[in-house]
């Protein structure tokens, strides 16, 4: 799904400027989805473009003059074909998981640290960030949460409780193998062998 897609979803909730919309993919989609930001606003361009959102400007004393954008018709019918037509596809990009599956290249206290950084941004997005977006939503004159909102924000709290609950229970263990190996990191294996050892 590209950030044009994004930006229509966004602005069906309500007009935004860009930095709204960059604030909202911040806030609700984090947990999901990885927007690019330095993108929106050349979507959003070839969105008016195309006639899907229409720009208002409003000054403002001392600073640039701010672009309010709202979905247009075509830009909702847009949006409707989209999203009928996107394959549900479900992929993890994870660093993270990178630098565990190589952790044995890692010294002891830069695995901690990596563990550390990782359960503090977890516990960040879902005590603090997922928390502010459930109680915006029912700030009186934002509206209730629709379905598939409601949908998407338990899928985000249930995978991310469960992230956080398997590393913090993991970390004491994998902390002590590491540091008890003590030796140089180990020679490489061929690939096959490693995987006719999960078999």
């Amino acid at each position: 799904m590209d950030t044009r897609t994004l930006c229509l979803g966004v602005l069906s909730l309500g007009e935004m400027s860009g930095y709204d919309i960059k604030k909202c993919l911040e806030v609700s989609f984090r947990h999901f989805f990885q927007a690019s930001y330095g993108s929106i606003y050349p979507a959003l361009a070839e969105l008016a473009r195309q006639g899907y959102v229409r720009v208002r400007t409003i000054a403002q004393e001392g600073r640039p003059d701010k672009k309010i954008y709202s979905i247009t018709p075509a830009g909702l019918e847009a949006l409707r074909n989209e999203l009928a037509g996107t394959e549900p596809r479900h992929r993890v990009r994870s660093e993270f998981l990178v630098l565990m599956f190589f952790a044995h290249h890692l010294p002891p206290e830069r695995l901690a640290e990596v563990l550390e950084e990782m359960i503090g941004r977890w516990e960040r997005i879902l005590f603090e960030d997922l928390a502010a977006f459930e109680q915006q939503s029912a700030a009186p004159g934002v509206g209730e949460l629709e379905p598939g909102m409601r949908f998407a924000l338990g899928f985000g709290r249930t995978v991310l409780s469960a992230a956080l609950a398997y590393v913090k229970r993991q970390r004491p263990g994998l902390l002590r193998e590491i540091a008890a190996s003590g030796k140089d990191p180990a020679p490489a294996r061929p690939l096959a062998d490693i995987a006719d050892a999960g078999d």
